[in-house]
């Protein structure tokens, strides 16, 4: 496994740097996250992934300070609940997360949706308002030293332009889903151009590429897993990845992307569509309703 892509870093708009391989942790019980980060950490992870919604912070945050490595030396992100749309409630959550990690300050924060879930698929009120209130109590804990940086999650154009006009802190990152077979060429390119990293979450589409037999023939093409290939993809948008798992081995072997899709079978890739999520179809990011 190459330490190149463990290593690999991307410059955010404030200088400060985020390493570009993470670890996901949606879905690994709470009881269980702490030996998954440790896990990651020892194969040379530096990056880790959670959410308030995810219902782990306390064991991601048990994780971290038992890891063995110094603290500034991972880079540890939540999520504010895509429900909160206010500021004392906002405030509050930082706070009972960081109380919950039992960690001093987080690298980033981030809106983890510009809609509650309910209404995620379902209602056209993008709650400007309101993501502006939450922004501002994450900018107010940026000042006060609990946070280093602040993002959002699959926030589209207006949603970005929104902060960006009504306050002073650019978004450092829009995380957003993107996975072959569903690639949002706009979304990307615009934040790219506002210098907005993107981050890509569920790059193997929660399974769903496994199954896919187009996938799973330009995997065997280049002699490596479908999720190395989805993975590896997700990289070559410049993107900061964050596969999910709680076994060391794929952990190992989601870092080994050490190989290079051609640029013709990018744009084959990147055609595909008509992605089948199966069971996890019922989730908002994938098209599903609350």
């Amino acid at each position: 496994m190459s330490n190149q892509i463990l290593n690999a870093t991307i410059k955010l708009n404030n200088g400060l740097t985020i390493p570009q391989m993470a670890l996901g942790v949606w879905e690994i019980p709470d009881d269980q996250v702490a030996a998954a980060v440790q896990s990651a950490v020892k194969i040379g992870y530096r990056h880790i992934d959670t959410a308030q919604a995810y219902g782990n912070e306390r064991g991601v945050g048990e994780g971290v300070r038992n890891a063995g490595v110094p603290r500034d030396q991972l880079f540890v992100n939540s999520k504010v609940a895509a429900e909160i749309k206010d500021y004392d409630q906002a405030k509050q959550s930082i706070d009972e997360t960081l109380a919950k990690m039992q960690l001093d300050y987080l690298d980033m924060m981030i809106i983890h949706n510009p809609q509650p879930w309910k209404e995620v698929n379902q209602s056209t009120d993008r709650h400007f308002e309101g993501n502006l209130e939450t922004w501002r109590a994450m900018e107010d804990a940026v000042k006060a030293g609990k946070l280093k940086t602040i993002g959002v999650s699959s926030f589209n154009q207006a949603d970005l332009d929104n902060l960006i006009q009504n306050s002073a802190t650019k978004p450092a990152v829009n995380q957003v889903q993107i996975h072959i077979g569903e690639t949002p060429t706009a979304i990307i390119d615009y934040s790219q151009a506002q210098g907005i990293a993107v981050e890509a979450f569920s790059p193997v589409a929660h399974g769903a590429a496994m199954r896919d037999q187009r996938i799973k023939a330009m995997a065997a093409k280049y002699q490596v897993s479908v999720p190395q290939l989805c993975i590896r993809y997700d990289w070559q948008l410049n993107t900061i990845v964050l596969p999910k798992s709680a076994n060391p081995e794929h952990m190992a072997a989601n870092a080994d992307i050490d190989f290079v899709i051609s640029d013709a079978d990018m744009q084959t890739l990147k055609a595909i569509n008509g992605m089948d999520y199966g069971d996890a179809s019922v989730f908002p990011v994938f098209g599903g309703k609350l």
